[in-house]
């Protein structure tokens, strides 16, 4: 009796899931933003954050429908990293020096591509789980929603105002930054709101860096120890 073919898993039906058709959404939404960032910074401002903010939906719709998935996690991710590498770029055209929004993309690419690989690497289920980390500050931002949920809306926001205050692509970041926490206006405290989130997450970053690379260092030493 000849043995029946074994059927494949349905993998149309994670493509469609609810939080991935969101990513998709999200993906659309950043190429109209970027592709009209000078044409009409405004609009850029308003896409882009949407599109920000539909990272927050996607992770609830995959909670709440039951949806969370893999590809789902790394399609979250890399557009994430994606669409704030390419403002930072733009930023980098800007302002002067351009080197300071080149070393923080060197470092969000960095930081969160090693915390992915090493979550692989030690078999663990998410880039999220820092239960083991030795850092309070680590724990509390991939434990506590509230406190990474300001972090990362504080870079957004202050990588998008630092593109709508720019008049001109010469602009010096520190004079900017300096007359606009001058003026006391509310636009003053949301960039000092801003800023301060936005170097906490910084530190995070180097932090997770240094993390995931000292899990891949173990992960040798164990593996050239076994006989």
């Amino acid at each position: 009796m000849a043995n029946k073919p074994k059927t494949r898993p349905r993998q149309l039906s994670v493509y469609l899931y609810v939080p991935n058709i969101i990513g998709y959404i999200r993906i659309l939404l950043n190429c109209y933003a970027f592709a009209q960032c000078f044409s009409s910074k405004r609009l850029f401002a308003v896409l882009y954050f949407l599109s920000f903010v539909c990272d927050a939906l996607d992770g609830w719709c995959a909670r709440k429908f039951n949806q969370a998935s893999t590809f789902g996690a790394v399609l979250d991710m890399v557009t994430d990293r994606i669409s704030t590498a390419c403002l930072l770029v733009i930023l980098s055209q800007v302002y002067r020096p351009s080197l300071v929004f080149l070393s923080l993309l060197a470092l969000d690419i960095a930081s969160h591509w090693l915390q992915m690989y090493s979550t692989f690497l030690v078999g663990k289920a998410s880039h999220k789980d820092v239960k083991d980390s030795s850092s309070w500050l680590f724990k509390l931002y991939y434990g506590n929603r509230m406190f990474m949920g300001y972090c990362c809306v504080a870079c957004e926001v202050l990588y998008i105002a630092l593109f709508l205050i720019a008049r001109s692509h010469t602009e010096n970041l520190m004079d900017v930054i300096v007359t606009t926490l001058k003026q006391g206006s509310p636009l003053s405290f949301l960039v000092a709101l801003s800023l301060f989130g936005c170097s906490i997450k910084q530190v995070i970053n180097i932090i997770q860096m240094k993390t995931a690379a000292d899990a891949c260092v173990v992960y040798d030493t164990e593996k050239r120890q076994k006989p």
